[in-house]
């Protein structure tokens, strides 16, 4: 439903910001987007204007918009930019979950959606709810390493820790989740030998994961995940955006990792609408083969 109500021309630096705006019915307003943005696919025909750190000024500009939506300090200068130029930004740091949840109420407020964004949220919540009892089913939690980036190692941002927790996991390095810093997130390869995760789940901000470059780290050998085989990449643009992506494929794909893992499925309805890492069904099926070899004739 149209309405004359907030900004009627928004651009959006990240993804999350254009996929909210999908999802509340305001996506009328968006007349540019970043070029990392993938969720939905309809979203792919507004105008590309950014990168993550980097923008067309002038094209923005161009655009007329009324409010340009970004997200963290590694978009400040494309902010300052902007409001030297005259246009009202706004720059979100969301990191936790809650955090994520009340920006997308805040979207929701800008673009008179105020139902709709409660009504988003609360979908969002019970799907996170559903995820985590799920979890309860696990005969176990593996130990996870996130690697958020490869060099320097990068443990995950606090999004993603606390939806391995509740996908069913316990990340390794539980105190960085609180860094807002990447920097401060780095980790050394020997600590995360030390931790000897489970399971290693990565993903680069815009980069396919070499899976090959990790298991063949000097030392990583000797790490349960590599040598029984649980290295899975699950792709940035679900799980690194702090939006709805992260609370819905994101954490999906995780909970199918993680019970793959400990040798159980993800309750009915809570599967993943996207691929998962080809490398899970082989895993799964070597599983299988390896149940029935022990099971008594």
């Amino acid at each position: 439903m149209n309405n004359h109500h907030g900004p009627q021309r928004i651009v959006c630096l990240t993804g999350e910001t254009a996929e909210t705006l999908y999802l509340l019915g305001e996506d009328h307003r968006i007349v540019g987007i970043s070029g990392f943005t993938s969720r939905p696919k309809e979203a792919l025909q507004k105008p590309k204007v950014s990168t993550f750190t980097s923008a067309k000024i002038e094209q923005i500009i161009e655009l007329q918009p009324d409010l340009v939506i970004g997200f963290s300090k590694l978009q400040a200068q494309i902010a300052h930019d902007l409001i030297k130029a005259g246009v009202n930004v706004l720059v979100f740091n969301q990191r936790s979950v809650e955090e994520v949840l009340e920006t997308i109420l805040t979207v929701s407020r800008l673009v008179d959606a105020v139902s709709r964004g409660l009504a988003l949220v609360e979908r969002l919540r019970s799907e996170l709810a559903q995820i985590a009892e799920s979890a309860r089913r696990f005969p176990r939690r593996p130990r996870v390493f996130f690697e958020e980036w490869m060099d320097p190692l990068i443990s995950g941002i606090r999004w993603v820790d606390e939806l391995i927790e509740l996908a069913g996991g316990d990340g390794i390095f539980p105190h960085l989740r609180y860094e807002r810093d990447a920097k401060r997130r780095a980790v050394t390869p020997d600590s995360v030998i030390t931790a000897n995760p489970e399971v290693i789940l990565a993903s680069w901000c815009g980069r396919k994961v070499d899976k090959d470059k990790i298991r063949t780290r000097e030392g990583w050998d000797a790490i349960d995940a590599i040598r029984r085989g649980n290295v899975y990449e699950v792709k940035s643009s679900y799980i690194l955006q702090p939006g709805p992506a992260s609370l819905t494929e994101g954490v999906r794909q995780l909970h199918a990792i993680l019970a793959s893992v400990v040798n159980c499925e993800p309750a009915e309805g809570l599967e993943p609408s996207e691929p998962l890492d080809p490398d899970l069904s082989r895993q799964g099926a070597a599983r299988q083969d390896a149940a029935r070899e022990e099971i008594p004739i």
